[in-house]
């Protein structure tokens, strides 16, 4: 993981990492100085329409314990990431990206805008900022 991080910023790029549901945070802190994001696996990876699985050991702000690398970390959460999930479970626990597939389509095309915005609103509310 160190060797191909420090390979895609020779390059000038961002490099991430991804954590799924099972894999421990620590494992990512000796290459916390080559990382530009996290992204947390909410779900086990493989198809769409999954629950959200809490992050017993995340909990309380990965991007918390992050911003220790002196630099802004994007923490982005993938998995199960709907109105409710988002304020409660995700925004307040420090991620800054959210990405979310079956709570946007669900409804079909008429709803898209209306899930997006119900997503983008719950995450605002949970940040304080105005909706």
């Amino acid at each position: 993981m160190h060797r191909s991080l420090q390979a895609i910023r020779a390059l000038g790029k961002k490099a991430g990492v991804t954590l799924n549901p099972g894999t421990p945070e620590a494992t990512v802190e000796h290459v916390i100085d080559l990382v530009d994001l996290i992204l947390v696996m909410s779900v086990n990876p493989g198809f769409g329409g999954q629950s959200f699985i809490p992050a017993g050991d995340r909990e309380g702000g990965p991007a918390a314990r992050h911003g220790g690398a002196g630099r802004p970390i994007d923490i982005e959460v993938d998995g199960g990431v709907t109105p409710e999930t988002a304020p409660k479970k995700i925004v307040r626990a420090g991620a800054n990206v959210l990405v979310a597939g079956s709570a946007v389509f669900r409804g079909g095309p008429a709803a898209y805008r209306a899930n997006i915005a119900a997503i983008r609103t719950a995450a605002a509310l949970a940040r304080g900022e105005a909706a």
